[in-house]
């Protein structure tokens, strides 16, 4: 069944509480957890009120940085992800997402094998527990500092490396819908998906990322999501919108509008 989430980066300004009623309410079935706003009203109280509402969660957001591009040494991101893990699963998140780490000093061999290290600890762990590590790859002009992973093929052949259900891919239809081979290569991701999350832009990515609301800009989103559910993905898809015109916009309105350009991509009702 094809289902529909939203990311709390898309409603920045409201809480925790504010999204998981407003997302209800809103005919949202599942929502795209963010770390820092769980943080915020508690883990414990967090999960509690997620069971309580009945919303599923599609994802949460996220673990990595290896590199120590942020600051963090590669073990102190090692046990930020475990308890990233642990918090994934008591939550019952469809995925936890994996972003590397910018290259930062590192050639881009040093850090590749930084990063396998990293997957090759926190596999086990994650499939202990019933987790899916999803690693998103980004465009390099404006994902470069949380991923050296710049590359859909290259992340697509190290994720199949490895032998394991409990690993798959994040897809940011944003940083790689404008490319012109891109509806060619649905069917060979569908597959390794964890999760699709959807943004739309009316130019290519470059700096900050400044997004628009779903059908508003040239991505085609519309052609993608069918393509994607014909060549068999059947998992959440999660509206992530950030930037200047989502910032400015009306929270709820923005939620109905994403709920009937879904539902209207399908020719019908999407849970």
């Amino acid at each position: 069944m094809v289902r529909l989430a939203v990311s709390e980066l898309t409603t920045f300004r409201w809480s925790f509480e504010e999204d998981v009623a407003h997302y209800r309410a809103a005919g949202i079935s599942a929502i795209g957890v963010w770390r820092q706003k769980l943080a915020d009203i508690g883990e414990q109280k967090g999960a509690q009120l997620l069971t309580e509402s009945g919303i599923a969660v599609s994802s949460l957001q996220w673990a990595g940085g290896f590199t120590g591009s942020d600051g963090r040494s590669y073990e102190e991101s090692l046990t930020d992800a475990r308890q990233a893990i642990i918090t994934a699963a008591e939550i019952r998140a469809g995925c936890l997402i994996i972003h590397s780490g910018a290259r930062g000093v590192h050639t881009h061999k040093h850090a590749r094998r930084l990063f396998r290290q990293a997957l090759d600890k926190l596999l086990p762990i994650a499939e202990e527990r019933g987790v899916i590590l999803a690693v998103e790859p980004m465009t390099g002009d404006c994902g470069g500092d949380f991923t050296f992973l710049n590359c859909l093929d290259e992340t697509h052949d190290l994720v199949s490396t490895y032998q394991s259900s409990a690993l798959g891919v994040a897809l940011d239809v944003y940083h790689w819908g404008h490319q012109p081979e891109f509806m060619q290569r649905l069917t060979q991701l569908a597959s390794r998906l964890a999760l699709v999350q959807l943004g739309d832009s009316r130019e290519p990515p470059s700096g900050e990322p400044n997004r628009c609301q779903l059908g508003d800009g040239t991505i085609p989103l519309r052609q993608i999501v069918r393509g994607l559910i014909s060549a068999g993905y059947s998992g959440h898809f999660e509206v992530e919108l950030m930037g200047e015109e989502i910032e400015a916009a009306d929270y709820r309105e923005l939620l109905e509008r994403s709920v009937r350009t879904f539902q209207g991509w399908l020719g019908g009702t999407a849970t």
